[in-house]
């Protein structure tokens, strides 16, 4: 299979910014009759690392009850929006036009959208009646990786196809102010909305060249991270075990993903995660045996935007392209299943 090349990259978020003690003092109004819960947990807005996130609602949308016709009804809109506004900068940082574009692999896992996002917003973008559509539900954080690593297998199963990858996530939507569940404060610390674009092709080289992917699936994992659908929306699934499970697992998962991608643990230049939280920050670069504060461009993502879901990691390696791609980079990234999706890229 011919190897494939990244051609550009984008990210977008939507208007409405929120500082993280703004989101304090609305939770603790918010979930006000739940005080001793709220008490226990609020230090989880101090000690997050976010300062401040992007999200599709103005703040009082979240402090009334929404169900799940109103809650999909916002994700829609936000959805599209924000597909539109990275898809057009990929397309055009790719110096192409829509027309150009054989196929699109679509990542979204807050919401329901049937017919999905891309083609919906087809016209909008200026895409081929033609075009390739590969909708993906379900990957949760692990989508930015996994989502890329389809988009290139795809195009280089097809040489001298070009292929878009779109990944949109609005987690602000799933916050539950009637859950009596931690996770329901943890995911209000956390939650921000983003969106990230790729544009790839085989053979030429432009910012990265793509390499094989890879990916660890834990047997017996399902309640680790997910969601609950419930009447009134999504409800996030995050159990409080996730960076030790991250410290203790993590390494040997690199190095049989590394093993199937033909390289050595030592040989990686750096690694480019997903930055969840800054607990699991911190687990990656423990069970890495990173230096501390290695990961810093993943710190500064989640302290400016928060934890996006699939787009979090294309943000990390948007800052690391701006500051020139080492030659071996892996990419990681944890979802629902339990999984870690990893993917080789090496500067062009």
């Amino acid at each position: 299979m011919q190897q494939c090349s990244l051609l550009s990259l984008a990210t977008a978020v939507p208007p409405h910014v929120i500082r993280q003690d703004e989101a304090k003092a609305l939770a603790r109004d918010a979930f006000g009759g739940k005080k001793a819960l709220f008490d226990r947990l609020s230090g989880v807005f101090d000690n997050s690392g976010i300062a401040r996130r992007h999200i599709v609602a103005p703040h009082d949308w979240y402090m009334k009850g929404h169900g799940w016709q109103e809650r999909n009804a916002v994700y829609l809109e936000a959805a599209e929006q924000l597909f539109i506004n990275a898809a057009t900068a990929a397309i055009e940082k790719a110096g192409l036009t829509p027309d150009q574009i054989d196929g699109v692999v679509t990542v979204s896992t807050t919401g329901i959208a049937t017919p999905s996002l891309e083609a919906r917003v087809a016209a909008r973008v200026g895409l081929r009646d033609n075009v390739r559509r590969v909708p993906v539900f379900g990957l949760g954080c692990a989508g930015g990786v996994n989502g890329l690593a389809l988009a290139s297998r795809l195009s280089a199963a097809d040489p001298g196809s070009v292929w878009l990858f779109v990944t949109v996530e609005t987690c602000s939507i799933s916050i539950r102010l009637d859950s009596d569940e931690p996770a329901a404060i943890v995911a209000t610390a956390l939650f921000g909305d983003g969106a990230a674009a790729a544009v790839v092709t085989s053979g030429i080289h432009s910012l990265a060249r793509i390499g094989n992917s890879a990916e660890k699936l834990w047997p017996d994992t399902l309640r680790i991270m997910g969601w609950d659908v419930e009447d009134p929306g999504l409800s996030v699934v995050f159990d409080r075990a996730i960076p030790p499970f991250v410290e203790k697992e993590l390494a040997e998962a690199v190095d049989s993903m590394c093993a199937e991608l033909g390289i050595r643990r030592d040989e990686i230049d750096r690694f480019c995660c997903h930055p969840g939280g800054v607990k699991v920050i911190d687990a990656i670069e423990t069970s890495l045996n990173l230096n501390q504060g290695e990961l810093n461009l993943e710190r500064e993502v989640l302290r400016d935007y928060g934890n996006m879901s699939a787009p979090t990691v294309l943000f990390v390696l948007e800052r690391l392209l701006e500051r020139g791609l080492p030659d071996k980079v892996l990419m990681t990234a944890f979802g629902p299943g339990f999984t870690c999706a990893g993917m080789l890229l090496e500067a062009a």
